[in-house]
């Protein structure tokens, strides 16, 4: 399906970026398999089953403060007090069994559960107390300060649905009802690897003409963030037969293939050619800066995501086009980015056709208000605007640059993972 947008928006035979995300997700269907951990271990997982609820939370009348509990029955009119003898203590986990009277009161802790005989808690300060005896004033309201059963969690209720990756509350959570252990879909397989003679290994002596290989390490780290099961197959030189078996590893034993450089149009660049023979491409073109050579499609039994070779265009397509992805893949329920519209600290230039995913450094202006400035030069081998960046500024196709104060749409990192 190409793009309904108008033509005018990104140039003939460029996917938008919107239409090119929806397409891979779409073809994409979740791994099958899945394992049951104990909670500490399965922090980070996508959830498999629909996981009900066994009990109520919280599972009686509990107090929601420390206090005296009462009938408030005997809560006193306009302008009237009472006494009440304070006849025991309820603490948490030690209920108080007795009967309590109407002229009486129970010392009561959070949490505690609530005597039968009363409905209502009022807080230690709001009452006088001397000796045994506590006396109450007038404007309370009755039932005040009382949990009730199910009133967080109903038994029966579903708690947490499939798709939804684990986070700290959750495993929390689900301890508070006395779940141990849950099913989680299996972890994805993911084999990723560099192509090009000119790129060396961090440690190793440059020869004329080549570079530290950084794609690996950037697709390492996002990897790791998302939970993912990683096969680093290396550095493929430009050879065909290199490319080739590469692809043919990744495919025997991965869900997910990832390559960065490749996938343009030079006479050394095999990528492209290689996956048409051993699989098939969907599409190759998206009209993004930067990450225009963008390949995806199918690799035997593996998808596959061909990502451009400069370091910034790995980072902006795989943010934009192979997470969501992978999320699709992992049985994660997707949504979109969060995002937000603040203004520009400073002028932003933009040459119109493609959606520009600009670095940015989004923090307060001197009147503590959202703003956003650019990280300086936006190449998309300056891979220093990256570890400067905390957010993408992301403009619009027909966008011709933007004026100081005038708002933008900013995408934080911290929101995509």
């Amino acid at each position: 399906m190409m793009s309904t947008r108008n033509p005018c928006d990104t140039p003939t035979g460029l996917l938008a970026v919107d239409d090119a995300r929806r397409r891979v997700v779409d073809a994409i269907h979740p791994v099958e398999g899945f394992e049951t951990l104990p909670l500490r271990s399965a922090l980070g997982r996508v959830v498999f089953n629909p996981v009900i609820s066994p009990v109520d939370v919280p599972p009686h009348r509990n107090s929601a403060m420390d206090g005296y509990a009462l009938n408030s029955q005997v809560l006193p009119a306009d302008g009237d007090q009472i006494a009440l003898r304070v006849v025991g203590t309820a603490w948490a986990g030690i209920p108080y069994e007795g009967r309590v009277a109407p002229d009486q009161a129970v010392r009561i802790m959070t949490g505690a559960k609530v005597p039968n005989d009363c409905d209502t808690v009022l807080p230690q300060e709001l009452v006088q107390i001397d000796g045994n005896t506590i006396h109450i004033g007038h404007g309370h309201r009755a039932g005040a300060n009382v949990r009730h059963p199910g009133e967080d969690v109903a038994r029966g209720e579903t708690i947490l649905s499939p798709g939804r990756r684990l986070q700290p509350a959750d495993l929390g959570l689900l301890a508070s009802l006395g779940i141990a252990e849950v099913a989680v879909r299996r972890r994805i397989r993911v084999a990723f690897f560099s192509t090009g003679d000119e790129l060396r290994a961090p440690g190793e002596p440059l020869g004329d003409g080549q570079i530290y290989d950084s794609n690996r390490y950037t697709l390492h780290g996002m990897l790791s963030r998302l939970g993912v099961d990683l096969i680093d197959l290396g550095c493929i030189r430009d050879r065909r037969p290199d490319v080739v078996a590469a692809f043919r590893a990744a495919a025997a034993t991965a869900d997910a293939v990832i390559t960065s450089g490749g996938v343009s149009v030079g006479d050394a660049d095999y990528v492209q050619e290689t996956l048409s023979e051993l699989g098939e491409v969907n599409f190759w073109k998206v009209a993004m800066k930067p990450g225009k050579p963008f390949a995806f499609g199918r690799l035997d039994h593996a998808w596959f995501f061909g990502l451009p070779g400069n370091p910034v265009a790995v980072m902006a397509t795989f943010y934009q086009l192979v997470l969501p992805a992978l999320r699709r893949l992992a049985g994660e329920a997707t949504s979109a980015p969060l995002t937000l519209k603040v203004p520009a600290a400073e002028r932003l230039r933009m040459s119109p056709g493609r959606t520009d995913f600009q670095r940015g450094i989004l923090g307060h202006d001197e009147h503590g208000e959202l703003v956003v400035r650019s990280t300086g030069r936006q190449g998309s081998h300056v891979l220093s605007s990256m570890s400067l960046a905390n957010c993408f500024i992301v403009l619009p196709a027909d966008c011709t640059g933007v004026e100081p104060g005038e708002r933008v749409e900013v995408q934080p990192f911290e929101g995509l993972f």
